[in-house]
């Protein structure tokens, strides 16, 4: 249970970064909603590679290359089923694309990324 929780603290950590980053690009920057919410999961994705190595799965004596490579190939997944997400609800179903963030994270973080993560990354 103690993995879960700090799992969903990391992840809590990179989801703020991630929709900061999103909001500045895109409300400060002008950036296009779908180019600032990619290159902020970008920035999530860094900063929660970080938190699960280093604290939430404790996993430090893991080969990082190796590591890195199983989280990117995860990773992938998750800015693809993101992105996929927030352009269907933003474009489609006309929410606000700060919305569309929030629900698509939360059912891609808990349904994805964790799994995945404590299965295969960080084991």
């Amino acid at each position: 249970m103690a993995t879960f929780l700090k799992a969903q603290a990391s992840s809590l950590a990179a989801t703020a970064f991630d929709y900061l980053t999103t909001i500045v690009l895109v409300d400060v920057f002008g950036w296009w909603y779908l180019a600032g919410s990619i290159t902020g999961t970008i920035a999530g994705g860094v900063l929660n590679f970080m938190l699960g190595r280093i604290w939430a799965f404790s996993a430090t004596d893991g080969k990082v290359e190796w590591q890195f490579i199983k989280y990117a190939l995860v990773w992938s997944g998750n800015l693809l089923l993101n992105a996929a997400g927030v352009f269907m609800f933003t474009h489609y179903m006309g929410l606000d694309y700060r919305v569309s963030k929030v629900i698509t994270g939360l059912i891609v973080g808990i349904g994805y990324n964790y799994v995945l993560q404590k299965k295969f990354v960080f084991r």
